[in-house]
């Protein structure tokens, strides 16, 4: 007996490749970007013509990083653990134009060990770092959603992926942010908003000021940060790492045993990256971030 089906043939030409997204004239709102990675994305996203609204706690320190950033860019105040401040920030930006992307990058890391971590720390890193992305998220969504399309970048951390002693909590807040993005993609992909998360590991800026990377690696640039968030906007995909070759480390060595992966870890110094921290380093930085 034969068989009727037809034999199976190659297509004769592949799909094309999607164009790349346009960022010019669109207008981006981007948290915690008077410095650092979130200051480096604003200029990202300006140099390639995007309309930027700069968001920080300090209203001055907003405003010069507008000016520094140029291109038309606005600096307001924000404060993300806030819920009126975010939708009044946001309100703002809109009076600009259609908020197309929301980069929810304010958050903040202060180390130290859990017993040792008073209560109010506790709440304001929960309370910044994933209630705010949280909130950010709910209101853009709104927005973005109801014209059919939108972007949100959530901006975690490899320890997001990767829990570290004398980090608990704030790697609660990543492990969260990681988590509430990946539930978000799927909840707004069919009304046309792509959800994003992007992972840096040890970042040069104030914030990772006084932390060893892990051996054999170096300490990122915000601007490598910066690049891969508008790489991640003009072709959305849920989740990137920066480094790149970070994400294979982590996924690779998954595929091994609790205890072959601690001995891995232990002998890239990974697991005391956030507990054998330089203390007068991150004197600065620590005070800042308790206000």
């Amino acid at each position: 007996m034969t068989s009727s089906a037809a034999p199976f043939r190659l297509p004769s030409r592949l799909p094309s490749r999607t164009p790349d997204r346009d960022v010019r004239g669109k207008v981006v709102a981007i948290t915690g970007a008077g410095r650092g990675i979130g200051l480096a994305t604003a200029a990202r996203f300006a140099d390639a013509g995007a309309i930027v609204v700069i968001g920080d706690l300090d209203d001055d320190v907003a405003a010069k990083a507008a000016a520094q950033v140029g291109g038309g860019a606005e600096g307001y105040v924000v404060d993300v653990a806030d819920r009126e401040s975010f939708a009044a920030f946001l309100d703002r930006a809109e009076t600009i134009g259609p908020v197309e992307v929301l980069v929810n990058n304010a958050g903040i890391m202060p180390l130290s060990p859990l017993v040792d971590q008073s209560d109010a720390s506790i709440d304001r890193v929960l309370d910044i770092n994933l209630r705010g992305v949280i909130t950010g998220t709910q209101l853009a969504a709104r927005t973005m959603g109801a014209r059919g399309q939108g972007h949100v970048v959530n901006v975690a951390s490899a320890v997001g992926r990767i829990a570290m002693a004398g980090g608990a909590v704030y790697s609660a807040s990543k492990f969260g942010v990681v988590g509430f993005s990946e539930a978000m993609a799927g909840e707004l992909r069919p009304v046309g908003v792509d959800v994003s998360v992007v992972l840096p590991t040890v970042v040069a800026t104030e914030l990772g000021a006084g932390v060893s990377a892990t051996r054999g690696m170096r300490p990122c640039r915000p601007e490598e940060v910066a690049d891969a968030v508008l790489a991640t906007v003009r072709r959305p995909q849920f989740e990137t790492w920066v480094p790149g070759y970070a994400k294979g480390i982590f996924y690779g060595s998954n595929t091994f045993p609790r205890r072959i992966r601690d001995a891995i870890s232990h002998a890239l110094k990974a697991d005391s990256s956030l507990s054998a921290v330089d203390t007068e380093a991150r004197a600065e930085y620590e005070r800042r971030a308790s206000r």
